[in-house]
């Protein structure tokens, strides 16, 4: 029961900081003993790499359907190019639901530590 640093991001996903202070269960110097308590939480203003990731993802999104959007009425000369943007668009939901069910897992605690 070793204490750490936590830092919470703005989303509520957190990740282990810095080690503070040894328990007195562990005696040898330099050593942990493995069991992990909070010493401070930091809030953090950012988002975790997981919301990132989504964030990234949902804007690339954005930008293919309007890109479909502007070839829609431009008519139907861009065919090709509107299909390959609905692909994309496909692939790019799946992984979002993806990233979206780690982060769950990861707020139930389900999922490994940071």
């Amino acid at each position: 029961m070793c204490f750490y640093d936590q830092h919470r991001f703005a989303c509520g996903d957190w990740k282990w900081g810095t080690f503070r202070d040894h328990c007195n269960r562990e005696y040898r110097r330099g050593e942990t003993c493995g069991m992990k308590l909070i010493y401070v939480t930091i809030p953090s203003g950012q988002k975790c790499k997981l919301c990132e990731k989504i964030d990234t993802k949902q804007r690339r999104r954005a930008a293919e359907v309007e890109r479909i959007n502007r070839w829609q009425r431009e008519g139907n000369k861009f065919r090709a190019s509107i299909d390959k943007s609905f692909q994309i668009i496909r692939a790019l939901d799946m992984e979002t639901e993806e990233l979206s069910c780690e982060r769950a897992r990861r707020l139930q605690g389900i999922g490994s530590a940071h």
